[in-house]
């Protein structure tokens, strides 16, 4: 098994929009993502972007503009996303602040965990909270 060094990800969540320059401003305005990288086409469709929370990422880009990731995501589900976050009340407020739909407010979890739960624009649920296990292999 292949693993990476220093503070590079090893897992990075994809996901596609149908307004991705949208869900790129909620997740870095509500949810506290700060961007990396957005790599724009010709017709000002998101490519590519890397949005970074924490030591984590999330990758993500418009639906429809071609090739074989587009077209093996059509008609795909929508996703579940958990971030570990240190503040997990203030992190709520934030992301209230901003509008998004929350889905459950932070809550004491029987593992240790204080989480919150929130919908994206389009229907993507996002998980915020404590729990950060440590991998081993």
């Amino acid at each position: 098994m292949t693993g990476t060094s220093g503070t590079r990800p090893s897992i990075y969540p994809t996901l596609l929009y149908a307004d991705a320059k949208a869900a790129i401003r909620q997740l870095t305005e509500a949810f506290g993502f700060t961007e990396s990288s957005v790599y724009e086409g010709e017709d000002g469709m998101v490519m590519h972007a890397e949005l970074v929370q924490g030591n984590g990422a999330v990758m993500l880009g418009s639906k429809g503009r071609g090739g074989l990731f587009d077209a093996a995501m059509k008609g795909a589900g929508t996703t579940g996303v958990y971030v570990v976050v240190d503040d997990v009340d203030a992190h709520h407020g934030r992301a209230v602040e901003h509008g998004a739909e929350i889905l459950m407010p932070p809550t004491d979890q029987d593992y240790g965990s204080r989480d919150y739960m929130a919908r994206d624009l389009e229907g993507n649920v996002w998980s915020f909270g404590t729990y950060a296990p440590e991998i081993r292999v």
